[in-house]
C-alpha cells in the first residue's frame, strides 16, 4: 500500500442461507462483514437474468409492446424481453426468441447495446439489452393465456419514445435506459457493442441453486 491509500475492504460472506425459492426467483440472507467488523444482514434477491430488445425499423422506430405487471398493477409500456430461463440457452438466442414471441419480429444484424442492473441494492438481476436492426415479420406464436395473451405492439419513433420516458409515460428502468442509449446511438455520441462482449454481472446464483436442488451438479 502507498500513496496513504486505504486497503479495499472485500466485504467477506459470513453465512448464507436460502430463504425461499420460486420458479423465477430466489431469496437469500447473507451475513456480511461491514469495514468496521460488524457482521450485518444483507437480504438478496436471485434472479435468472433477463434481455430485452431494442428493435430499430429503418424509420427510427421502436417496437414497444403493452404489458401488464401484477406488481404495480398495470400495463407498462417496455421494450420486448424475457427471462434467461431455458437451460443452457445463449442470451441472443433467448432475445431473438422474445423477439419473435412478443412483437412477431425477426432482425438481420445484431449487437450489445447496454448491461443494465436494475436494483443492485437488493437483486442480483442484471438485463442484457440488445439493439436489433434490419427488421422483418414473422408469425408469433401463439400466447397463451397468462399476460402475453393481452400484449399489443406499437411503434414509436426515437424521439417519441424518449419524451414517454421522460413524461412518465415509459417507467420500466432498463426500457427507459435502452431508449436513451438509442438515441445517443443516432446521435453519434456511442457504439453498440460486439455481440459477444463479456457481461460482467451476468446472474449465476439462481441458476446454481436450481441445479442443485435437481441433483444436476
Amino acid at each position: 500500500m502507498s500513496g496513504g491509500e486505504a486497503a479495499r475492504h472485500e466485504f467477506p460472506v459470513r453465512d448464507s442461507r436460502e430463504l425461499y425459492r420460486g420458479r423465477v426467483m430466489a431469496l437469500r440472507a447473507d451475513q456480511v462483514q461491514m469495514p468496521g467488523g460488524r457482521v450485518a444482514t444483507r437480504e438478496i434477491v436471485e434472479h435468472p437474468g433477463a434481455v430485452a430488445v431494442a428493435a430499430l425499423d429503418d424509420q427510427d422506430r421502436l417496437a414497444v409492446i403493452h404489458q401488464y405487471r401484477h406488481a404495480v398493477r398495470r400495463r407498462l409500456l417496455e421494450l420486448p424481453a424475457g427471462l434467461l430461463d431455458v437451460a443452457g440457452e445463449e442470451p441472443a438466442v433467448t432475445a431473438a426468441r422474445e423477439l419473435a414471441e412478443e412483437a412477431g419480429l425477426a432482425a438481420e444484424r445484431w449487437s450489445v447495446l447496454l448491461d443494465v442492473v436494475p436494483s443492485p441494492g437488493l437483486s442480483d438481476e442484471s438485463v442484457r439489452v440488445y439493439l436489433a436492426t434490419g427488421l422483418s415479420a414473422v408469425a408469433r406464436p401463439s400466447p397463451g393465456d397468462d399476460e402475453e395473451a393481452e400484449l399489443r405492439l406499437r411503434w414509436l419513433r426515437v424521439g417519441d419514445a424518449v419524451r414517454e420516458a421522460f413524461t412518465g409515460g415509459m417507467v420500466n428502468g432498463v426500457s427507459v435506459a435502452a431508449v436513451l442509449a438509442v438515441r445517443a446511438v443516432l446521435a453519434g455520441e456511442a457504439s453498440p457493442r460486439p455481440l459477444d462482449a463479456p457481461w460482467l454481472d451476468r446472474p449465476s446464483a439462481f441458476a446454481a441453486g436450481r441445479s442443485a436442488r435437481r441433483g444436476d451438479r
